[in-house]
């Protein structure tokens, strides 16, 4: 097996920590992505219930909208500069 250097090391591990919270933000999302395209009456009941309580698809958007473009950036710089393939 080949080795790597710690620093490739640590961004492939800070970058699937990045790719995860946007997957995560995704699931977390999906309920109301679910509604606006396909909006029966069951996903309105859905969304229903989930706003008594203290469901807040904002915290999808934002976290996830940054955490993408966080994740986006570093690796845009990663490979540009440090790996040399872009």
């Amino acid at each position: 097996m080949g080795s790597q250097s710690t620093a490739k090391t640590i961004f492939l591990l800070a970058s699937m920590v990045g790719w995860l919270i946007v997957g995560a933000s995704l699931i977390y999302l999906f309920p109301v992505i679910a509604d606006r395209l396909v909006s029966s009456e069951m996903t309105h009941a859905w969304m229903t219930t989930l706003s008594r309580g203290s469901y807040n698809p904002m915290l999808g958007w934002v976290g996830g909208g940054v955490a993408l473009a966080v994740t986006a950036l570093g690796n845009l710089i990663w490979y540009q500069r440090f790996d040399g393939r872009l």
